[in-house]
């Protein structure tokens, strides 16, 4: 099963120093019949203007992923982390019993990021902080893993049975996507237009994936994450 989710119906927020688009119900933006996919809760497409940003604040029993997509972000936390990450670079903060932290856009430049929420399989853990740069030439035209659980094998992990991969494909270029039986997977159109199962896709455009396979066509070049995890 696959199903389209068009940008255009998700939520949108605009407050000046920060523009947002919500895959899923936050803040003030509630759709009943989009509140989370699987353990899916959370996935905000953010733009952080120059020299703002978020504040420090707290965060408990959720693992939360920042994969950055321009610019430059700089982090700080109560365990004592800080940290500037740029393109294709992920975050990883697992709150927990709980953690404050900060993100803050420090250049003259725009920021552009997603911020993802993962259900953890169990709650109440030790606070947990990681990253990692990764080459861009390692999901130039193919699948990059990024995230895993932790008995998995991708540089970030975090305490959930799921997977993140990206990819940058060269326009007029196909690749494939298998899910397996009782898999389902989240797919982002970063940037750039494809087609995937004769579905047309324009950026931050999205697909629910449920024991399927796709086959993605990009017609600019295109960037593309996909979060795979257990069919809930």
């Amino acid at each position: 099963m696959i199903k389209k989710i068009d940008s255009n119906t998700m939520g949108k927020k605009n407050v000046g120093w920060l523009k947002s688009t919500f895959h899923f119900s936050f803040d003030e933006y509630s759709n009943p019949d989009h509140n989370n996919f699987g353990v899916l809760r959370v996935l905000n497409d953010d733009i952080i203007q120059p020299n703002t940003g978020f504040d420090k604040h707290p965060h408990s029993n959720m693992e939360i992923v920042t994969y950055v997509i321009d610019g430059e972000i700089s982090h700080a936390d109560s365990l004592g982390y800080k940290r500037t990450l740029s393109r294709g670079n992920v975050q990883y903060m697992g709150a927990g019993t709980g953690v404050n932290h900060s993100e803050y856009n420090l250049s003259n430049e725009s920021v552009r990021l997603l911020q993802i929420w993962i259900y953890p399989d169990i709650e109440e853990r030790e606070p947990d902080y990681g990253d990692f740069r990764f080459d861009p030439n390692d999901r130039k035209n193919k699948w990059l893993h990024i995230v895993s659980s932790k008995e998995g094998d991708a540089p970030v992990k975090i305490n959930q049975d799921v997977n993140f991969y990206v990819l940058e494909l060269d326009e007029n270029l196909e690749i494939n996507f298998n899910l397996g039986e009782g898999r389902q997977a989240y797919l982002v159109q970063i940037e750039g237009t494809s087609i995937i199962n004769q579905i047309d896709l324009k950026p931050k455009d999205a697909l629910e994936i449920i024991e399927d396979s796709i086959n993605i066509k990009s017609t600019k070049p295109s960037h593309f994450i996909i979060i795979e995890m257990k069919k809930s």
